[in-house]
């Protein structure tokens, strides 16, 4: 049924392509099942590892559902979500993927902060305490604080008591986790810039907390602009080492 795959692009994106372009022409059609992660991995040449995030990839975007103990079938068609994760754009490179992904959340992320500031109660303030806090926490624990950091924007749109921005950002923040973990790696590399981040994070808050959403949207955005600048500020090593932190944007299997 399918061929081999092999090439410079990452397994996965082309294994979730393939699949995708067999439902998208019919070829596979609702109610169909997958072949089994055994016999995708026998025809396509490739590990588990990889059929598993392609499998997730199509699951994402609303082409397939696991069902327990059954296996991965094909959905009705229907207005797919948006997936962030496909490339479209014929982007590879890791560095300009992670760039890309900080464009949209400083769109997204601009906004809930104003919305926040208008809205956000005193728990609410207290749960953006406490994440930022985590934060420092995860990092002095050894690691990255990524999930922490995702876990910081979420309270914000959460204050926002708008369940469409809530659902958005946690969706864009799971989809853009690895661009996240770059991110992080890169600031964790020198002490301005940790330091710089925590400050920025703590400007957010503060303008939330003050009630200014002008300043909250200005400080989301400029946070998310910073952190661009810091990832443009890193050399070629940490580039070419970028896609073993576990993010595998662009890195064949």
């Amino acid at each position: 049924m399918f061929t081999k795959v092999d090439g410079p692009v990452r397994l996965a994106d082309r294994v979730a392509s393939m699949l995708a372009d067999e439902i998208e022409s019919g070829r596979l059609t609702t109610g169909d099942k997958l072949p089994t992660e055994v016999e995708l991995v026998k025809q396509l040449g490739v590990s588990r590892t990889v059929i598993r995030e392609a499998v997730s990839r199509l699951s994402n975007a609303g082409l397939v559902e696991a069902r327990q103990g059954r296996g991965v079938f094909v959905l009705p068609r229907r207005t797919r979500p948006l997936d962030l994760e496909a490339d479209t754009t014929g982007t590879t490179d890791t560095k300009a993927k992670v760039l890309q992904i900080v464009e949209v959340r400083r769109a997204m992320e601009g906004e809930a902060a104003e919305i926040a500031a208008t809205r956000a109660t005193a728990a609410d303030h207290a749960r953006m305490r406490q994440a930022l806090a985590a934060i420092d926490a995860a990092v002095a624990a050894g690691g990255d604080g990524a999930d922490e950091d995702l876990a910081f924007h979420r309270s914000i749109a959460e204050s926002t008591g708008n369940a469409v921005m809530v659902s958005t950002v946690r969706y864009l923040g799971e989809v853009s986790r690895g661009g996240i973990r770059v991110t992080r790696a890169n600031e964790a590399r020198r002490g301005d810039f940790f330091d710089a981040v925590r400050e920025e994070h703590q400007a957010i808050l503060a303008a939330i907390e003050q009630g200014d959403a002008k300043a909250a949207r200005t400080a989301a955005r400029r946070h998310l602009k910073h952190a661009a600048a810091r990832l443009q500020k890193a050399g070629p090593e940490f580039w070419n080492t970028a896609q073993d932190l576990g993010v595998e944007l662009d890195a064949a299997e």
